[in-house]
């Protein structure tokens, strides 16, 4: 085994104030404010790369909601906090502390059982865009980190909570 006590003693904590060492940058859960997509969930947006087309969101949503059938140009990994939810053309059900893995071209449709007694609360790091579809695999929508991060900076002015500082914007 490894004593990595060893490898503290030559670090100091002058680390994270050495020119050239990049900072770990942190926000609290008010900093980035979650805003009503008048929907039936809420959003939060921590972080986004625009050109490595990530967006790291934290949603909640409300028992009984329904996110329309969409696919993913890249990667998705989800997390749930609370509550539990599913995809509708998968068995499985995400509960609290359930990590999910979405391939690329993963085609679903996020369900929350109208049984759920609290919002659901799911962080996702998407990768790519995020294409609606409709009843006949048609895009009808698509949204991705650019997308996301002007619609959550205008709806947080106009709910009234400032300009968030997201991670990347």
């Amino acid at each position: 085994m490894v004593d990595v006590r060893a490898w503290d003693s030559t670090w100091s904590n002058d680390v994270m104030t050495t020119p050239g060492i990049p900072r770990a940058l942190h926000r609290a859960t008010s900093d980035n404010p979650f805003v009503d997509l008048g929907d039936g969930s809420t959003l939060q947006l921590m972080q986004v790369d625009i050109e490595a087309g990530l967006w790291v969101i934290r949603t909640k949503f409300n028992p009984g909601y329904r996110v329309q059938t969409h696919k993913h140009t890249g990667v998705v990994f989800a997390f749930t906090m609370s509550g539990s939810w599913k995809y509708e053309e998968y068995p499985e059900v995400n509960t609290a502390g359930s990590y999910l893995y979405e391939p690329a071209g993963s085609t679903h449709t996020l369900i929350v059982p109208e049984t759920n007694t609290d919002v659901t609360d799911v962080w996702f790091a998407i990768y790519g865009a995020n294409l609606n579809l409709d009843e006949a695999g048609n895009i009808t929508s698509i949204i991705d980190a650019g997308g996301i991060l002007q619609a959550y900076l205008l709806l947080a002015e106009a709910q009234g909570l400032g300009r968030p500082d997201v991670i990347g914007a």
